[in-house]
């Protein structure tokens, strides 16, 4: 077990105690808009459809219900323009992370291989390379990459942690060079339903793929868009092939969807109302975030999709962390996410409506 957890970074949440400690303390409380976790209520027909489904004894399929799969597959024609899905093409996880944290594993890549992902990125991508023995690779262009050894190639649109939205022209000749190369492309786009200032395209889009998944996987979760962080609810579409083998590894593992989570899935795919009003609250509260950001002397880069706001003073990112400490306030240094965001924060705007309206008082 040492040798394992001895290939792994150090925590990096780990390392803003102290200054959660500091914000704490602050008379009116914390503001916490470092981890970017959903606060809001799980909606209504969500919960209803998960306690109909409590009476759940059996084990429940690690491939899903058929309905579960109708739904996923109904999300990816009507939602992503991708016509061509079917039962075959889906696949649901246990949240996202672990399905990003343990794919290099399950792929059987290790010593020798390369897994390539961006400069800036949520940190598992690296995880997941080091827990199989394989090489972590960064990259601004993916294209540019010398293509010998590259196993698995990460895409991020919109990016974690500066919401960054690669435009569809940019994903069609991506795609094109990974299939050129024979290099399994996954494309991490939980964030595809909250563009901003951009309208984020998955790589599972007709216009981009042509129609067909060869060589490409899309995947999406329900936490950020449904308020469900807490159910661990995601799911991957693409590659029938690459698929039909991660489905008997996962079968193996007994990585199964709980059945309540399955039914809940269902609903909350199925209702765009309470996504719309979701990014009505998202919506509201970035630009109250932005304005004061702004006005404190922050310039906001990117963050045309996403929870995020990606900001810098100009100054180390610790710098800035402590100095929001003080004023009671709680952001994530942007060398979380890799060298490159070392003069970054990142924002979150996933606090209530009272405490987002605290922050920007303070930073007035």
């Amino acid at each position: 077990m040492a040798a394992v957890s001895a290939r792994l970074p150090a925590f990096p949440w780990d390392k803003l105690e102290p200054y959660k400690k500091t914000a704490a303390a602050h008379p009116d409380g914390i503001v916490d808009l470092s981890v970017g976790t959903p606060v809001d209520p799980v909606p209504q027909l969500v919960q209803d459809a998960l306690v109909a489904a409590a009476d759940s004894p059996g084990y429940p399929t690690v491939w899903g219900t058929a309905a579960l799969r109708d739904a996923i597959t109904g999300w990816l024609k009507g939602r992503l323009g991708a016509s061509a899905a079917g039962h075959r093409n889906v696949l649901p996880v246990v949240g996202s992370k672990e399905l990003v944290a343990w794919l290099p594993t399950q792929l059987g890549l290790g010593a020798g291989d390369k897994v390539a992902y961006p400069r800036l990125a949520y940190p598992t991508y690296e995880v997941g390379a080091r827990l199989c023995g394989a090489e972590a690779v960064v990259y601004d262009d993916p294209t540019e990459l010398d293509p010998a050894g590259v196993k698995l190639l990460w895409l991020n649109s919109p990016s974690n942690p500066t919401g960054k939205v690669i435009p569809k022209e940019d994903l069609v000749r991506i795609v094109a060079w990974a299939r050129e190369h024979g290099i399994l492309l996954f494309s991490d786009e939980c964030y595809l339903e909250l563009g901003w200032e951009a309208e984020p395209v998955s790589v599972l889009h007709d216009d981009v793929c042509g129609g067909s998944y060869e060589g490409i996987v899309a995947v999406h979760s329900l936490s950020k868009r449904s308020n469900l962080a807490g159910y661990r609810a995601a799911f991957i579409a693409g590659d029938a092939e690459v698929l039909g083998e991660l489905l008997e590894i996962r079968k193996h593992g007994g990585m199964m969807t709980p059945a309540p989570v399955q039914a809940a899935t269902v609903a909350a795919l199925g209702d765009d109302a309470h996504v719309a009003e979701q990014r009505g609250r998202y919506a509201a509260r970035r630009e109250a975030l932005r304005s004061a950001l702004e006005a404190h002397g922050f310039r906001v880069e990117h963050s045309e999709a996403s929870l995020y706001l990606w900001v810098t003073r100009d100054e180390p990112c610790w710098d800035t962390v402590a100095h929001l400490a003080e004023l009671g306030v709680l952001v994530a240094p942007g060398d979380f996410y890799g060298e490159a965001g070392a003069r970054f924060v990142r924002v979150a705007f996933t606090a209530t409506d009272e405490r987002v309206d605290a922050a920007v008082k303070r930073l007035a």
